[in-house]
């Protein structure tokens, strides 16, 4: 009788600690060369226009990774509510899981910039479509000094998710980065 309550006991407790940890949000698993490609890849979008350089942010990152996570744990791919987001800006990227490096995945951000003219955000595509360069406008956001990147796995896919703060693409605001500033 007693060794079957000690079971249960162990069983009810490991039950407990499995629930919480599904949980609770993984560290960011990148390396810390994925972390420095990142911002640096970043940075050099931002020294492309004359900017100043984002610092990385760790708080970020692990913002990024539960998101990250969760997208992958159900198989989703779309954007924090601003609610969950608490203010931050987000860049999300979905491909092929071992095929991308760091470098890869912000270039496809940064490729927007094809697209992008100065102007009053949203106006800001040579498309007219302001969601053609609405991730490379977030990485030169004037204002933008933080970034955090994590990327979590599903079976066959990589999904990348990068955090900004403050947040740019801020609806009305002027964005000309030979301007060196974004405002209304």
């Amino acid at each position: 009788m007693r060794s079957n309550l000690f079971v249960l006991t162990t069983i009810a407790r490991l039950a407990s600690l499995a629930l919480l940890m599904a949980a609770t949000p993984a560290q960011p698993q990148a390396s810390r060369s994925d972390q420095r490609d990142w911002i640096d890849a970043h940075n050099l979008a931002r020294e492309d226009v004359g900017l100043a350089p984002l610092a990385w942010s760790d708080q970020l990152a692990r913002d990024a990774d539960a998101w990250a996570h969760h997208l992958a744990r159900n198989n989703l791919y779309e954007h924090a509510s601003p609610q969950q987001r608490k203010g931050q800006g987000e860049n999300l990227w979905r491909g092929p899981k071992g095929y991308w490096s760091a470098w890869d995945t912000v270039g496809f951000f940064v490729a927007e910039k094809r697209h992008f003219r100065p102007g009053n955000f949203p106006e800001v595509s040579r498309t007219g479509r302001w969601s053609d360069v609405a991730h490379y406008t977030q990485i030169i956001w004037p204002q933008t000094r933080e970034v955090g990147c994590a990327v979590a796995r599903t079976a066959s896919d990589e999904v990348l998710v990068c955090r900004y703060w403050p947040a740019g693409n801020v609806w009305g605001h002027l964005i000309d980065p030979d301007d060196h500033i974004a405002r209304r």
